[in-house]
């Protein structure tokens, strides 16, 4: 028997083994991929894409993202309030939801040690009330009141205390 021979022969039985081993019959179709991957449900770490219509329980819109470009973000990565990272996993693309989130939820609630006296020496001159301000640790607060003597601040987020309604859309997942 010639070497091509015997290499020939080696690498039909090596094939007929491989085949055998993989379970041999029929070759079984592969999943169509989808730009959402395997996936198809929002998870940890997955980036997403969704539009949102946020509203208080007056019916007040407060934000959204219609009529922009979608909000991009990854879940579980506390880029977002909870709530609304929590209302997304578990999500496919296409689907809607929406929740009703209480401030533990959201932006917490309205702390009264966070409205507080700035002496006016130390605040930034000009200032007026509804004037938003920030803190050397990135932090900001907007002006309540101003005096001679001091300028009146509230650190509380704008939506802290309040209980938000979300519409979200999935549009998109990464």
């Amino acid at each position: 028997m010639s070497s091509y021979s015997l290499i020939a022969a080696l690498l039909t039985s090596l094939l007929l083994i491989t085949a055998a081993a993989c379970g041999g019959g029929e070759p079984t179709p592969s999943p169509t991929p989808t730009p959402e991957g395997p996936a198809a449900v929002a998870a940890n770490g997955d980036t997403v894409s969704v539009h949102y219509r946020g509203t208080l329980d007056s019916g007040v819109e407060f934000d959204s993202s219609r009529g922009s470009a979608p909000l991009v973000f990854t879940v579980g990565s506390g880029q977002m309030i909870p709530g609304f990272d929590e209302a997304v996993r578990g999500l496919a693309v296409g689907d809607t939801v929406t929740v009703r989130l209480e401030p533990g939820r959201a932006y917490g609630e309205r702390l009264d040690e966070l409205v507080f006296d700035i002496p006016s020496e130390q605040a930034p001159g000009g200032l007026l009330p509804g004037d938003t301000i920030q803190f050397s640790n990135g932090g900001t607060a907007v002006v309540l009141e101003v005096t001679d003597e001091a300028v009146r601040v509230d650190a509380n987020h704008r939506l802290a205390g309040q209980t938000l309604t979300f519409e979200i859309e999935l549009v998109s997942i990464r």
